[in-house]
């Protein structure tokens, strides 16, 4: 595993072989055991989306590996004054020894691996989030044990996050749902790739996606970069909220998984939000141990 740049480029066992790897440096970190794999090291994020969770979780998963995270602003580099991606890839690639971005367009991600010779991991784009996916399902697997016979469910806007959890999902044998409003699919590429694997189904009513759910996923209706469309999706998505018709109709035990930042009372309520806040409490803090995985996967 060179690069982590799409969940698409990821095999069965190699998920598996970051979640275990994960829970072991989880464990590792919870009993005070060092784990230097990265002494050394410097990682470069280049941040054009700003974040919490993903600075935080990869400057201190960085520190915690014995490396140097190093932030970079695309408004203090030349990436952000027009200078090609190829350019700035070959030049990181002469002082770094992997780089992290969260941008925009999946092309550069590509393309910075296409340039550059040291591994990039995608912190997110416009078409997935893979660091995030990877998080969650080492998430599901903790509560639940494996993976298999369980259905996931995901209700809401069909973008990054729905993109890779439909990939990872299937991916790892997971039954899969989507409720999505007709005009707010997921990418063109993921269904294709869905409709091949199977157990896949998709609809614009999300107490059907929801019957017997083992974890329901949702995410915000306007993204980064989607604040003018705001008021628009509100309209669009009027009805697409885990609230406790949707729960009902799942198991019992069913999980809720939300990537963060939340907005109580549209995409979820608040009650449901805080009855499962020990779950998504949990998934966040996974990104910091499924991202250590990463990184010593690629660059250890």
């Amino acid at each position: 595993m060179k690069h982590l740049l799409k969940m698409l480029d990821l095999s069965e066992a190699e998920i598996t072989d970051l979640l275990n790897l994960a829970d072991q440096l989880k464990y590792e970190r919870k009993h005070n055991i060092p784990h230097p794999h990265l002494a050394g090291k410097t990682l470069g994020m280049i941040f054009q989306k700003a974040s919490t969770r993903t600075r935080v979780s990869f400057e201190t998963g960085m520190t915690q590996l014995g490396g140097y995270p190093l932030f970079l602003s695309a408004n203090d580099m030349q990436i952000g004054r027009g200078e090609p991606v190829q350019d700035t890839a070959r030049v990181l690639s002469r002082y770094l020894d992997g780089i992290m971005i969260r941008t925009f367009a999946q092309q550069e991600v590509e393309d910075l691996a296409k340039y550059g010779s040291i591994p990039i991991i995608n912190g997110l784009t416009d078409f997935c989030h893979p660091c995030q996916v990877l998080a969650d399902l080492m998430t599901i697997r903790e509560y639940k044990g494996s993976f298999t016979g369980l259905k996931m469910c995901y209700i809401g806007d069909g973008n990054n996050m729905a993109n890779s959890l439909i990939v990872g999902g299937l991916k790892v044998g997971m039954e899969v749902s989507v409720a999505c409003p007709k005009d707010y699919q997921p990418d063109a590429k993921v269904l294709e790739f869905a409709k091949e694997n199977g157990g896949f189904t998709m609809t614009d009513q999300p107490v059907l996606a929801a019957e017997n759910a083992d974890v329901i996923f949702t995410d915000v209706w306007a993204s980064m970069g989607q604040e003018g469309e705001a008021e628009k999706r509100k309209i669009a998505f009027a009805g697409y909220q885990v609230n406790d018709e949707v729960m009902a109709a799942a198991h019992a035990d069913c999980m809720v998984q939300h990537c963060l930042p939340a907005h109580r009372g549209e995409e979820i309520t608040a009650e449901v939000f805080e009855a499962h806040a020990n779950e998504i409490f949990d998934e966040a803090e996974n990104r910091l141990h499924a991202q250590k995985a990463v990184m010593v996967k690629v660059m250890g």
